[in-house]
């Protein structure tokens, strides 16, 4: 006979012991439903928070060649290692990033500074300068061009047309499809590549402001818009030859830039330290604002994912990446890929950046990128938390730009309660609250 010792319960220990008595509980070991296991994953989540800003270090590389400040810059299209990059010394530069080496140097591009560029196709580069001229450039060095760095000397390089105007020029951009482009000076103007002059003007009637920007829209391409001096936002058609619509703000606007995803929406940036978002169906009002800087906004860009931008301000800032020698940054740019973003400052540098600070370069094992993906759900799955949220927010900034921050949070509140005592000791109803959206737009023209 043999004895088999066996796990016995009771139904008794089951169920209360008098009437009336709560019905005793026992305990779950299954990990699953452990009782613990949401106050460890928000622990998780902390961490992995915090994990994010320790390690978050953007700065990649700083491309130098300059020696006067980058005033503009453009990304070739179909690559994603090719910037190109204008300066206040007349330099025209085409930085490969990946291998950080110039492809292209040009010292004197134009006499005084390039004030726009942008790529008329794969193979050329348009520049235009305050020298009153708009120079067709070939990208592709020939034998004879070729240097030690595989750059071509300046005096070897010759454009091949050269556009003469009759003003300064502010701004150039090509249109998508066709030969044509158009350029921003005291007015705009649609060239043909294949004619030396200007085929059109397309300025409002009463207008005589100095445009400051000009852009294609992406997908409409005969959809054009400029910033001018006026503080307006102009709409041309290149069809109509006219201008369609045009606001005028509060501020003047130092750049803008088309949505890549949305083609009905453009981001502005402001002199009045905010950037805007604009449906052109309707403008009489900004969908957004983007308040973050502390001096005027001088760049911005969409990433090619349109869910992010990135802006540089004169408060030596882009966002809030910065080091001890940047100064004003005055252009800002998005690689094609959406992985890093690229700077430029009145030092003469043109530096890069990682577009997510914490992100890791080079290869990632299966393992890791598991790991990644798990911390990442976990920040968003707890970003509303109090002290998730403090700590994914949390930004150490230049000592000069945080008191400028307090500085302005100062005036906005003083300026705030300014209003709601002159809105108390008025007659009631004369004075009522405005939105903070209807404030921009001083007034619309058809």
């Amino acid at each position: 006979m043999v004895k088999i010792s066996v796990l016995q319960h009771a139904p008794s220990t089951h169920l209360p012991t008098r009437p009336g008595d709560p019905t005793p509980t026992s305990r779950n070991l299954d990990p699953l439903q452990h009782p613990f296991a949401r106050a460890r994953e928000r622990m998780r989540a902390l961490n992995a928070a915090k994990m994010e800003r320790l390690f978050a270090k953007p700065f990649v590389a700083g491309l130098e060649g300059h020696v006067d400040a980058v005033e503009t810059m453009a990304r070739k299209p179909d690559s994603l290692d090719m910037v190109a990059s204008g300066s206040w010394d007349g330099g025209l530069i085409l930085h490969d990033i990946s291998r950080r080496t110039k492809v292209m140097h040009v010292e004197s591009a134009h006499k005084g500074k390039v004030s726009g560029i942008c790529f008329a196709d794969s193979d050329r580069l348009l520049s235009c300068g305050v020298d009153r001229n708009i120079k067709l450039w070939g990208i592709r060095p020939s034998e004879e061009d070729i240097g030690e760095d595989g750059a071509g000397p300046s005096t070897s390089r010759k454009p091949l047309k050269v556009f003469p105007g009759k003003t300064a020029f502010n701004s150039i951009d090509h249109h998508r499809s066709d030969p044509l482009f158009a350029t921003a000076s005291n007015m705009v103007q649609i060239w043909d590549e294949t004619k030396s002059a200007a085929i059109s003007n397309l300025t409002f009637p009463t207008s005589t402001e100095t445009i400051d920007a000009v852009r294609f829209n992406l997908s409409e391409s005969s959809v054009l818009a400029s910033i001018g001096s006026d503080r307006t936002f102009t709409l041309y058609d290149i069809r109509t030859g006219k201008a369609e619509r045009r606001i005028v703000m509060q501020m003047r606007s130092n750049a803008l830039a088309w949505s890549p995803t949305f083609p009905t929406s453009i981001l502005l940036a402001s002199e009045d330290h905010n950037l805007y978002t604009f449906d052109i169906r309707a403008l009489k009002s900004p969908s957004q604002i983007y308040k973050a800087h502390v001096a005027a906004v001088m760049s911005c860009d969409w990433s090619p994912t349109g869910t992010e931008l990135v802006s540089g301000s004169w408060d030596r800032t882009p966002e809030v990446y910065h080091t001890k020698r940047m100064q004003r940054v005055t252009t800002t740019l998005y690689t094609a890929d959406a992985r890093f973003v690229l700077s430029g400052s009145d030092d003469g540098n043109v530096r890069v950046w990682k577009a997510h600070a914490a992100e890791k370069l080079g290869v990632v094992t299966a393992h890791e990128r598991a790991a990644i993906e798990y911390r990442e759900s976990l920040k968003q799955k707890w970003k509303m938390d109090k002290e998730v949220g403090r700590v994914q927010r949390s930004r150490h900034i230049p000592k000069p730009v945080y008191k400028a921050s307090q500085l302005k949070r100062t005036m906005l509140d003083a300026r705030r309660v300014k209003e709601e005592r002159r809105r108390k000791h008025t007659r009631a109803g004369e004075t009522k609250p405005k939105a903070e959206r209807k404030k921009i737009v001083i007034a619309e023209q058809t």
